[in-house]
């Protein structure tokens, strides 16, 4: 063969494998591109003062913010909007939003159906009683009338601790408990100590008081809530982690609990 023959197809060569790395490359970056101009869809369920509530119509909190920042982080942008607590699981199975954040505890019932970030938060349960009240812990709640939140980790415990078929355990919506325990409805409330601590401080006329009970109730995460299989958690992972270490997480906290939070259990979570 001769020699300019050979020089020839060496160069069809080149040339074809420039164009194929070159197409890639511009596939590669055009997908990354597509991914970076992703707007995620965000759920929460603003009834819960001070992580997410409705404040001039505007949907303002501790969640609000940090999943403000969180996406800012991560690189997409986001739409939040508003949903009752069983709709934003319930659009989250079917794929009609990409991220639920409510102060929604990791728990591994959940964990069967949803995918969760590691834990932006660490909370306990707490039981609401009037002031004049003699309960002193949770066991002093055996045969009494208990409001819950339907769906949440505050009537799991109430069934664990009192009975899955106790009739005495009454679900409702969130907010509605406490009317319940001031009305004479419930006999008590369980929940999230931090929701309990912001209502009984913004309604001091309703001469309500709080029972910690470490001992009936151990440490809660809350986390991202996310569907199975989503492309989204690790990024989100990555960027509470930086959010934590720069001092973003800090910040937000103090601005909507007034106190420096110790983030040393959240750090341990890689």
């Amino acid at each position: 063969m001769k020699k300019g023959k050979i020089y020839g197809i060496v160069t069809c060569i080149i040339i074809l494998f420039i164009a194929v790395v070159f197409g890639f490359s511009k596939m590669k970056g055009a997908d990354s591109s597509k991914a970076s101009n992703k707007t995620i869809r965000v759920l929460t369920y603003a009834n819960w003062n001070p992580f997410e509530y409705l404040k001039n119509g505007k949907l303002v909190g501790f969640d609000v913010d940090l999943i403000k920042e969180l996406s800012k982080e991560a690189g997409y942008k986001y739409t939040i909007k508003n949903a009752s607590w069983e709709s934003m699981f319930t659009q989250l199975q079917q794929g009609k939003a990409d991220v639920g954040i409510s102060g929604i505890t990791i728990t591994s019932d959940r964990g069967k159906t949803f995918a969760f970030s590691n834990p932006y938060f660490v909370s306990r349960q707490s039981i609401v009683v009037p002031q004049n009240s003699t309960v002193k812990s949770a066991s002093d709640l055996k045969n009494s009338k208990i409001a819950v939140q339907t769906g949440s980790t505050g009537q799991e415990a109430a069934k664990k601790l009192f009975g899955k078929d106790n009739s005495k355990i009454l679900a409702t919506q969130s907010g509605v408990t406490f009317q319940m325990v001031m009305h004479g409805q419930a006999d008590a409330a369980i929940g999230d100590n931090t929701n309990n601590e912001k209502f009984i401080e913004n309604n001091k006329e309703n001469k309500l008081k709080i029972v910690k009970d470490d001992k009936a109730f151990t440490p809660e995460y809350f986390g991202l809530m996310f569907p199975k299989g989503t492309s989204y958690k690790k990024a989100y992972d990555k960027a509470l982690k930086k959010l934590i270490a720069d001092g973003t997480y800090q910040k937000i906290y103090k601005k909507w609990f007034g106190v420096t939070p110790n983030t040393k259990e959240l750090s341990k979570f890689k």
